[in-house]
Formats: C-alpha cells, structure tokens, sequence
C-alpha cells in the first residue's frame, strides 16, 4: 500500500484530505458474470432516459392502476413518484406470487435464539398476513392511521408490518432493544393507535421481555398516561409473566387464527405513506423518517435483485439487519419479498449460544447470499478464523456490506475468510434517509476495490462537492451529495416540514441538492469512498482528516481487530488524533500489550504520513455501540477530552463507558 504526505497547503474547509492509498482489485469470475442478474446495459438505460428507466423497473411490481406519470419534482424538495398510479405493497410481496404458482415457495427460513425453527412459505405468509389484516380493521385501524411495532425478530413481526401496509395504514418499528421512554416519545409523535409486541424475545440465551417496556411506556412517565393507543396486541414468544389491562390488551393466538382467511388487497395511491422510522437526531428530539408506497418498492425491490444478485427458485439470502432499522425494513422484509425470494430470519445474537452461530446457520440452511454490517464482521475477526473455519461456508457466493464504511482490511477478511476467496463483495451506501442502496458495486459487473463503495447504482446521480457545491474532480474529497430525485428517497420528517427542508437540502438550496451528511472522496477513476460523518472529520494543523482512513490503518496492523479514531482539543494543533483499539484475540495469545501503543503510532506514520499518527492510543476491550453496531464518537471524543460521559441510553451496553474511562485515568 502506496502513501502520500499531504501538501503543506490545506485546501478550502470541505477538502478532506485524502491520505491512503489502496491498489488491491478484484474482478467478478467469468461464471459469475455471465450469470449475474445485472449487466453494464443498465447504466447505458438509465444514462439515455433516467426516468424511463425508473419507470421500467416500476412496471415489474403489480400495479392495481396504472402509472401515467413518472416523476413531478415542481415543488421540490417534496418529490412524487409515479403519483397516478395505484399498488398494493403487501399484495406485491405476498399475494402476487401465490396466485403465479409459488405459494409453497419458502419465504422465511426463521432460526430462533434456542434452535427452534419454523419454515413459512408464501402462501402461509400471505394467509396470516390477511388474518391479522382482518383483526386490525376488527380494531377500528384503517388508512392512514399508525401502529407502532416493537417486536423481536419472529416471523409475526414480518407479518405485522405487511398487514399493517396492506390495509393502508402506517408503521412505525421500534428497535426492541429501546427502552420504555424512548418507545414512549416515538409513539406520541406518531400519534399510534396500536402497539404490536410480544410477551418477550431472545438475546444472549436469555428472554428479554418487551410487553413490560410497552406497559410502561403507555403508563405515566411524567407528563402523564398516553392517550392515542387503543389496544396492544401481543405474541407469545418468551413465555415470561407479563401483566394485563383488560379491554386493551390482547393475545394474537386468540384473536389472529379465529380471524377470517379472506382479505381482498385494496389499491392505495402510489405516495400513500408507508412507514414512519425514527433516527435519532442531533437535538436528541427522534425524527420520524417518512416513506411513501410506488418509489420505494420500486427501489428497494431492483436494488435487493440487482445489488445482491436475487435468483428466486435458487438462493437462500440472508439479510443479518433487525427490523428496527432500515435496512431490515428494506432488505428483511420488502425487497426480498417483493422479489419472491427465499430468506434466513434469525432472532438472536451472533454469539448465542457459541460465536460461531452465524456460521452454523450458514452451513445448516445452504445461505448463497450474506449482507451484514462491518462492525460484526471486525468482531469475528477480534475472535480469529479458527471459528468460521469450523463450518462449511462454500455455499455462499455473493457478500454484502451496510451500516458505514468498510476497512480494506475488513473487506479482505471478510472475502477471504467467508467467501473463500471468489466471493464478489458489495460494499452498499445508502441511509434510513434514501430508503435503499444508492452507491454499489453491480457484483457481475464492477471491479471491486476493498474499501470503497464504488459507483452510483444506474439511475442514481452522485456528486462530491466543496462548501460552495462545486464538484472536487477525481483524486479530492468533499461533501457527499444526491443530485437528482430517486424514488426510495424520504418524502419529509414527520409533523416536520421545515426541519425537513433544513437537514437535507438547505444547504445547497440553490442547486437543489440533498446533503447526505457524509464526506466522501473520488479516486483517479472517479469510484466514491465513503470517509464517515462529516461531523467526524479532524482539523489536524490545518489539515482535514478523516476518521475512517485512519481507522483503516489501524485495522491494517496485524495486531487490531477494530480501532475508533476521534478528534480532541489540543494547544498545538488544534485538534490531535486519539484512538481507541480493540486488539485480535490470536495476537495477545502470543505477544505482549507492552509498547504496543507507540508501535501503533509508528505504524500510521507509515501507512498514512507523519500528520496523522496519533498523539494517544488506549488498548480497550469493547467500543461504545448503539444496537445497530455504530460507534458512537462523540463518547469517546467526552473521554479523550476528559469530559463528564454524555447520554449513553442509546448503547447496546451502557456500561461499556464506565469501563473506558476507568481504563484511561
């Protein structure tokens, strides 16, 4: 791996830096590519008719009424997409298939926590879905009404959200790691009139219970008791003692299989809200995230077909995401159904009861297609290969990447390691904000460099800019932007129209652009890196560095598993360079901690340039993460600054920052 010292003149205050350099391609094998789903036509279509080309890949949903119009942007930034036309989302992923003869089809290969499984085709998918339908009209919940979920990751949960779409109401999934309070503040904004749960679900080989959280969150957390929620309906999964308001709560065994099997898919026009999703914001207020019907089904379905590669009658994929975030939202349970595939649904951890469960599960249900996030990948790289090489994983052929930028060294474990070396990678960036997978590698297509996410999908319009909106040109970093209309992409903030405006698109107002937030930089063949949250950028002596390159020098040495690079204050140089490394388990087994730490910072100066080694490096054991596995720098910015700790509540472990900060004193 090649290095540069940055010049000693930093460009204008969006330049990134850019300071590694990665040679390392790979292309698709020829096998792959001749029988790829994706071919280098679908840019020359999009390129000649953007619109016709969204068009085309809307047409392979089922439209009750047909779309005349494809896309009126007049009143931007609130787009609409096929807006004429008429779709049911739930009859698109359930009832379609059926009627075309691939009712015993298996739609969910579900795994639970402690080894029961259950296999559930279409056509059983489909008849619970219009069972539970029927029971929700029952409950007086119709178009345009919220109903709040907060499950754990069973087959009901999958069929609650499409009862929910098929009768034209909204959902709003909430993460079942969240506590009372903030369940409580995602249920009043949406104003739900239902919560869908379960008594409990399994985490770590234990029941975490989740109708008591419901009970309190409705209950008085000090403003008083909710007042939209009519009923809570509750699955019996965990088979813990919950408590009972009569009237209000109900048992889904008792009312779902009494309910009629007959349910009649009604059309919705195509931008009938679909769900709401919260992010948290910077305010700490969540924001709801609201998408709409026809675009994001069109997107999500031809990204999942094209991105991962879908061949229905043949592949097992596996999406790892819960259904509380995105991507479980867009490549759990609509993209895949959508397209009729086969998937492996999981309700535990990937360590229950051993660290090679997720491996197990791979071999047992012949998975073709994996997509998971980096931060599990460095966590079973801390643990060693000797656990993934217990298992037979040949059956996979495709591997997917989501949640925030990949290290290099990540991404060749992660090939060579799981994907036994043929593997094509596809490392995807897209956000809660765009719906689905808008930067990819097309994996019959792309020659795929290991960290960067490459390209644009077709009929996707990328740009990296400077503060002003100028394009960087090849070779620079800047400021990550959408530079057209995409049908996935979100129709507004719910309750928020200004706050809509200000977070997205006020900052480049005049040339209508969506700012994602993230700083990204182009190669010399123009192929986008993702360099984090712009937030997270350092000003290093004038120079702008980013986190995630350093990170991947880190995780570059033989001895790092993971590494989280923050910027704090220093007299000299304005900001410095403190990291936080997470040393491989294989390593400590045969060499000493000790002088690890200056050898690290040596180690960068190497790899990247003088600039950026760090001024500090603390060995830890754990990271600060929330449930979905972000790092969360801003903790340990608190603790490289000597800060009191900030609001942990949204951590997987809260008392990993305890712990950080009794090592570091």
């Amino acid at each position: 791996m090649s290095t540069q010292t940055p010049s000693s003149n930093p460009a204008a205050t969006s330049q990134i830096d850019h300071l590694l350099d990665e040679t390392r391609r790979f292309a698709p094998t020829a096998e792959f590519a001749d029988n790829a789903v994706a071919t280098a036509e679908l840019y020359e279509e999009a390129t000649a008719d953007r619109e016709a080309f969204w068009a085309d890949q809307a047409r392979a949903l089922h439209w009750h009424k047909p779309f005349t119009e494809v896309l009126d942007w007049s009143n931007p930034p609130f787009a609409r997409w096929f807006a004429d036309g008429e779709l049911n989302v739930a009859y698109n992923c359930l009832d379609r298939h059926v009627e075309a003869g691939d009712g015993d089809r298996v739609a969910l290969l579900w795994e639970g926590e402690p080894g029961d499984e259950r296999r559930v085709t279409y056509a059983e998918l489909t008849d619970e879905v219009k069972r539970l339908a029927n029971v929700l009209e029952g409950l007086g919940v119709g178009e345009g009404d919220r109903v709040a979920i907060y499950m754990p990751m069973i087959p009901e949960a999958v069929a609650a959200m499409l009862a929910v779409v098929r009768i034209g109401a909204i959902h709003s999934v909430v993460f079942g790691g969240f506590s009372a309070d903030s369940l409580r503040a995602r249920i009043d904004d949406a104003g739900a009139k239902l919560v869908i749960t379960a008594d409990g679900g399994y985490r770590k080989g234990k029941v975490s219970p989740l109708k008591p959280a419901v009970d309190l969150a409705l209950g008085d957390r000090g403003s008083g008791v909710q007042e939209t929620v009519e009923h809570v309906l509750v699955v019996k999964r965990g088979g813990n003692e919950v408590e009972w308001t009569e009237g209000r709560d109900l048992w889904w065994h008792d009312v779902v299989p009494q309910a009629s099997g007959e349910h009649e898919a009604q059309p919705f026009p195509a931008e009938n809200p679909l769900f709401i999703l919260y992010t948290s914001g910077t305010t700490g207020k969540p924001k709801g995230i609201l998408h709409t019907s026809g675009g994001y089904l069109t997107q999500s379905a031809f990204t999942n077909r094209v991105v991962h590669d879908i061949h229905p009658e043949t592949d097992v994929y596996w999406c790892t995401a819960d259904i509380g975030w995105v991507t479980g939202h867009t490549y759990v349970t609509y993209g895949p159904l959508a397209n009729g595939a086969t998937q492996v649904l999981y309700e535990g951890t990937p360590d229950a009861p051993h660290p090679g469960r997720w491996w197990e599960i791979v071999q047992k249900y012949g998975v073709t297609i994996l997509y998971t996030a980096p931060t599990a990948i460095r966590s079973f790289m801390k643990l060693g290969r000797a656990i993934p090489k217990k298992f037979d994983l040949s059956s996979l052929r495709l591997l997917g990447s989501v949640g925030e930028p990949i290290n290099p060294e990540a991404w060749m474990w992660y090939r060579k390691i799981i994907g036994g070396k043929t593997a094509p990678i596809v490392d995807t960036w897209w956000q809660t904000e765009t719906g689905s997978i808008m930067i990819s590698a097309l994996p019959g297509v792309t020659e795929t460099k290991p960290g960067s996410a490459q390209v644009p999908l077709p009929g996707i319009a990328i740009d990296v800019v400077d503060e002003d909106g100028t394009h960087v040109g090849n070779g620079n970093g800047g400021l990550l932007v959408v530079t057209e209309p995409w049908p996935s992409m979100l129709r507004g903030i719910w309750g928020d129209p200004e706050r809509f405006v200000e977070t997205y698109w006020e900052k480049f107002q005049k040339q209508g652009y969506y700012f994602a937030g993230d700083g990204a930089r182009l190669d010399d063949d123009g192929d986008v890196w993702l360099l984090g949250r712009v937030d997270d950028v350092m000003n290093v002596s004038g120079h702008r560095l980013s986190t995630t390159e350093i990170e991947s020098a880190l995780v570059g040495n033989e001895a790092v598993a993971e590494a989280a690079v923050v910027g704090a204050s220093d007299e000299t140089t304005g900001q410095a360079v403190v990291a936080f490394v997470i040393i491989k388990q294989s390593y400590l087994d045969e060499h000493p901690v000790e002088g690890l730490g200056q050898t690290l910072r040596q180690w960068v100066g190497e790899q990247i340039g003088p600039i950026a080694r760090p001024r500090d490096i603390y060995i830890v054991g754990e990271l600060p993460k929330t449930r979905s596995g972000k790092i969360m720098r801003r903790l340990l910015r608190d603790v490289a600054e000597g800060r009191e700790v900030g609001d942990t509540t949204t951590l997987a472990d809260t008392a990993v920052m305890s712990v950080i900060s009794a090592q570091i004193k």
